[in-house]
């Protein structure tokens, strides 16, 4: 793919319907007696008409085809239950037989072509089945089917597969992107449990000109959500025409850092449901593909024949297949729609994500009620203002003695899957409890962040969790927990930090831009002295720990920071935008907020009186600086902006205590260390 452009075969279905095959050739001995009518179902074919599915093979090799796609489109027991052919020995055999027919396809074109190499590819189709999408229009939060059993039907016919000695797995036709990343989660697993692994690819299905999955994606959103496949080669293909298809295969080229593939329609079916378009007419449509370094390999989906491929091979041995290209190293997330974060380091305010937090029962009494109360409709309308008020992520938890997390997480998610304004953003899926955040990724087909991990367990466990979380492709916050307790301290935070990294990248083999730390926010001004420079802490780690560990990015709870000004409005919103301003230049990428009030509490307008008290507070710049901050908070009315401070009809008010013991002029409590330590080279695996 590296020397030139390579060619997939086209239409297995098309080529069937040319033998005129009657219910006879479909049930052969073996199903002679099976209950169902077996016509239609061409997977079988490979067991009961081997001669028709092998002639097709050879056709297409001798049109030009460096690979050959295996007759298992719908080889899963799911598929399969529609000819009541479920059971897992009949779908092994389905698709070692069809395995073991293309290789031996291959063998014999190679044995009479001497120098040349042919490939099989194990077609894993997308199923009959839909884990983003609803069968029942009453029933948005129902599924016709599990991830768990989606996961188990792929993994089954990929030992079958595997065993018939295909060469690499092709993943297609995907319109759901959820069933895509249950397939890799199969292909994950399967790899892991037998040591091997080959190559990948995987190509989705645009179903309109609207260039989107039939499950919303835009192509963009589809690659962020695959792309920790480390797929071999990406692509599209059926649904379109090569015409209609290609400024999508151009977006998918320029952002993914693999191969490239396309093997599209022979044009828009007509009024019968055929297809028209000539293989030199196809030829002429895929030309401007090559003329412009698209594709690394092109074929042919329906409609398409051995001349079809033939014409287009003929066409493209002319042109030099797509060369790879670097893409920038960034935390790509995804709903419907790409989140590529690009953070500006001269002002990482500006590029800061706002994480909703008013979908957690912890955060928002109003969402707690309505989730216990089975009230989803009210839930929803909060996720959606968070979105419509400028929330980037929405964080999602149910972590509360009166709810069953699971259950709720699955039907929560499900349903926001549904509403396409607040799918459009990519979700934090946030629990202490392990199982649950499980439950939010086997739902969302967007490229998820969790919310969280840590070593607190202790690394095996924390390396188990870490697998899982990147075999369903999410990025991860990591706490810094470990089995000694949670970070408070400069020194802990950086040290728990930079050991859960080399965990990550060395050992599981995270992408840097995919781990988030969350070095603690703990709350100021709680009259103990021992947390009087937990904000300092915090700040200085923040720049530290991205220092130490490239790539990462970090987050937060920025509500913790002030919950013991809970009551008085000003005061509290004004340490969330003070907290905000100084961990942004530190490096804080993100953080868990009120997406409304920080947008509006911006650090420029704050009233400059109360700021003075705040950053004393934050900043530790005197030892009785929360006294201070009490006393002046009593003089403000409780509900009025950290904007526009108003003081409460008792103009005098208390009197304010002098400083005490305050910071030498010029001192600066976040100044880096004066000398930093080396870091000593990671290894990523």
């Amino acid at each position: 793919m590296q020397q030139r452009i390579i060619f997939i075969d086209g239409a297995m279905g098309t080529m069937i319907q040319r033998y005129k095959l009657t219910e006879a050739d479909f049930c052969g001995e073996r199903y002679a007696n099976h209950s169902h009518e077996l016509k239609g179902n061409n997977d079988i074919l490979v067991i009961t008409r081997p001669d028709v599915i092998y002639d097709i093979h050879m056709q297409y090799l001798e049109g030009g085809a460096d690979i050959i796609e295996t007759n298992t489109f719908n080889g899963t027991t799911i598929s399969q239950a529609d000819y009541e052919l479920q059971a897992p020995e009949e779908v092994f055999l389905i698709n070692k037989t069809a395995a073991e027919l293309a290789k031996k396809a291959t063998a014999a074109y190679m044995a009479a072509h001497p120098g040349e190499r042919k490939f099989v590819a194990g077609a894993v189709g997308p199923t009959n089945k839909t884990l983003s999408v609803s069968p029942s229009v009453e029933n948005p939060a129902f599924r016709g089917i599990t991830y768990d059993e989606v996961v188990d039907a792929y993994y089954q016919q990929l030992e079958g597969l595997y065993a018939g000695g295909v060469d690499l797995f092709l993943v297609e036709t995907i319109f759901d992107t959820l069933n895509a990343k249950a397939a890799v989660y199969a292909l994950e697993k399967f790899f892991a449990d037998t040591g091997v692994r080959i190559p990948v690819f995987i190509s989705g299905t645009i179903v309109d000109n609207s260039g989107r999955t039939l499950s919303g994606q835009t192509n963009e959103a589809f690659w962020n959500s695959i792309s920790h496949a480390k797929p071999l080669a990406v692509g599209l293909n059926c649904a379109l025409g090569a015409s209609d298809m290609k400024k999508y295969v151009a977006n998918l080229s320029a952002c993914a850092d693999c191969y490239v593939f396309c093997y599209p329609n022979a044009g828009l079916p007509n009024a019968m449901g055929g297809y028209d378009q000539k293989g030199s007419e196809m030829a002429e449509e895929i030309r401007p593909f090559c003329e412009e370094n698209l594709v690394n390999a092109i074929g042919g989906c329906c409609g398409t024949t051995p001349e079809h491929i033939a014409a287009i091979a003929a066409m493209a041995k002319a042109y030099p297949p797509r060369p790879l290209h670097p893409v920038e190293p960034l935390l790509r997330l995804s709903g419907l729609e790409p989140l590529n974060y690009t953070p500006d380091a001269s002002n990482m305010r500006r590029t800061f994500l706002n994480i909703g937090e008013r979908c957690n029962v912890a955060g928002s009494i109003m969402f707690k009620k309505a989730i216990v109360n089975n009230d989803y409709d009210t839930a929803l309308s909060i996720a959606l203002k968070q979105v419509q008020q400028g929330a980037d992520v929405l964080d999602i938890n149910m972590d509360d003695g009166l709810i069953d997390g699971v259950a709720a997480m699955t039907k929560f998610v499900n349903l926001c899957i549904a509403d396409p304004e607040i799918s459009r953003v990519p979700f934090m899926i946030d629990s202490s409890k392990f199982h649950i955040v499980e439950a939010g990724l086997k739902c969302a087909q967007g490229k998820c962040i969790v919310n969280s991990i840590s070593l607190k367990e202790g690394e095996q466990k924390f390396k188990e969790q870490a697998t899982i979380v990147k075999n369903h492709g999410a990025a991860v916050v990591v706490m810094a927990f470990d089995e000694t307790g949670q970070a408070a301290g400069f020194e802990d935070k950086v040290s728990m930090c930079q050991r859960a990294y080399r965990i990550l990248v060395e050992e599981v083999g995270f992408h840097p831009q995919d781990i988030i730390f969350d070095p603690n926010i703990l709350t100021v001004g709680t009259g103990l002295p021992e947390h009087n420079n937990y904000a300092v802490d915090f700040i200085r780690a923040t720049a530290e720990i991205k220092r130490v560990c490239p790539g990462s990015k970090i987050s937060g709870g920025v509500s913790n920071i002030a919950f013991s000004f809970r009551g008085n409005e000003a005061v509290r919103r004004g340490f969330h935008s003070a907290f905000l301003h100084h961990a942004c230049k530190a490096g804080m990428d993100m953080g868990i907020v009120n997406a409304a009030q920080v947008r509006e509490d911006e650090y420029s307008k704050l009233d400059k009186e109360l700021l003075e008290y705040v950053e004393d507070v934050l900043l530790n710049r005197c030892e009785n600086a929360t006294e201070r901050m009490l006393e002046f908070a009593a003089t403000l009315e409780p509900k009025c902006k950290p904007t526009a401070v108003r003081k409460l009809a008792d103009a005098a008010g208390p009197k304010i205590t002098p400083k005490v013991n305050p910071i030498p002029p010029g001192f600066d409590p976040l100044a880096p260390p004066a000398e930093l330590a080396v870091v000593a080279p990671y290894s990523p695996k």
